[in-house]
Order: C-alpha cells, then structure tokens, then sequence
C-alpha cells in the first residue's frame, strides 16, 4: 500500500546534524528536478527579498522564512516525519508509533512537496517553506513542473498494490493516477455530520478532514492492515470502526471515491 499525504505549511526547525543530501532522498528519478527547484529556490530567497516574499505568497509575519530558505544547502536534515508538523501529522504521531509500524511507515508513506516533488517520511530533509502552488520565476508552477518527473516516478513507487491519495487538492496538481493505477487509487474525504433542528448536515470542515486522515492513517498502521484493492480498504476501515461510504468507479481507469463520516474527533 502507498499512502500519498499533503506536507504541512507549518514545519519543525531543520537539525543539526548532517546536510541535505539530494542523491540520498528515496525516488532517485526526481533528483534531477530536485536540484533546479532546490537551484531556483535559494537563488530567489538570497537575492530580493520582497520578491522572494511575493512568490512564495508570505505574510509579513512570514518573511523570517525566507532566510530559511537561503541556508537549505547547509541546514541539518531531520527525517522528514519529524519536520512536517500540523492536524495531520498531529493525529498521526509518528513518534509514538510501535516499532513495527513505525517500519510499515517508512514504507508506505509518501510525503508530496513543492520542493522536493516527494518524499519518504525518513527521507532526510531541512525545514523550508515552497508550497506546490508556488510559481517561480524560471521553472514556473510548481504544480505543472512536476507532472513530467512524477509521471515515470509514481507509478514505479506505487508498484501494484493500493494507492490511498490522501492529498489536498494543490498537491493532486503534481500527479494523478491514470489507467490501472488509478483502478487501484482510492481517495478519501472527510464529512462532518451534525443535526441541526431535527435534519443531518454534512460538510467539508478543515480540521475535522485533516485530523481524520491522520487518524485513518495510524489506525491502518497500528492495526497492519494491508488491503491490496479499494474493496478491501472499505473493509478495513469499517472493521476499524470508520463510517465509510463508497462510490466505485462509474468509468474503467478512474479511481474509488470514498466519504468517511464523523461527528467529532478525540
């Protein structure tokens, strides 16, 4: 099973120990794009630095993240389940996962980014700021530039098992399963259920869907399901205790669309 997740805008302070090293990131056919994003990048942020701030779309409060971006090449890496921070990465806590989980993973998680295209959760990276929707000055947007790379890429990472596309839309610009692949994808989205006055309301609440798809993704962990279809995944979170409906697939090469349904998060 691969699990495709968002990253956080919101990231730990990089480590102190070893640098980056590009050639060491998991998904060697991205290097190459790695390097001219990682290139640009610095470039953009050492040089004007209103401009860098225009592009990357940062707040005034923000700029102190733009001399992040200027020490990339030096900064100690951290794995990068450590670095991404947020509601999902909350949920999913990593950390505090048993060994064996925390293995399974290493192996099936995989983080999307403006920066790196994407990468493994021990995959070992610096804090930075570049969000998929970021359009540089040379390369352009970053969500067209990688199509080409991940298009070789992701189908050899995702192999023929499951692929669980867990991503926001701004990351699903990067990459979208086609053919057999996508039979095998199953995306998920998160309602909120309520009553109001007597009648069941449901909607698409921030919190709720990124907490939840942590949730879902240390629940599966934990729990070493591997579920091979978008079938079996159904299964798997309903004996999980998820409320999960599902919409297969009306077309052949289109993926599973299933809603899981919650009241609250704990």
């Amino acid at each position: 099973m691969l699990v495709l997740l968002p990253p956080s805008e919101g990231k730990a302070p990089s480590g102190r120990g070893t640098a980056l090293k590009l050639e060491s990131l998991s998904l060697p056919g991205l290097t190459e794009a790695r390097q001219a994003v990682l290139d640009e990048l610095v470039e953009l942020c050492v040089g004007d630095e209103e401009k860098a701030r225009e592009v990357l779309g940062l707040s005034e409060g923000l700029r102190g993240e733009i001399a992040k971006n200027t020490e990339l090449r030096t900064a100690g890496a951290r794995p990068a389940g450590e670095i991404y921070t947020g509601v999902l990465y909350d949920a999913l806590d990593l950390a505090s996962l048993d060994p064996a989980a925390k293995r399974r993973a290493g192996r099936s998680l995989l983080v999307f980014s403006g920066l790196w295209g994407a990468v493994r959760v021990t995959d070992r990276i610096p804090s930075y700021r570049c969000s998929m929707g970021v359009k540089l000055p040379a390369l352009g947007a970053l969500g067209a530039y990688w199509r080409t790379p991940m298009a070789a890429a992701l189908p050899e990472a995702a192999g023929d098992g499951l692929v669980l596309d867990l991503r926001s839309s701004a990351y699903t610009a990067a990459w979208k399963p086609k053919g057999e692949v996508a039979e095998r994808t199953a995306t998920v989205r998160v309602l909120h259920s309520q009553i109001v006055n007597g009648v069941e309301k449901r909607s698409v609440v921030s919190h709720f869907n990124k907490a939840t798809k942590g949730k879902i993704v240390r629940s599966l962990l934990t729990a070493g399901a591997a579920p091979k279809t978008p079938a079996k995944l159904v299964e798997a979170l309903r004996d999980l205790g998820y409320a999960v409906e599902v919409a297969a697939p009306g077309k052949a090469g289109r993926p599973w669309a299933l809603d899981v349904v919650v009241t609250e998060i704990h």
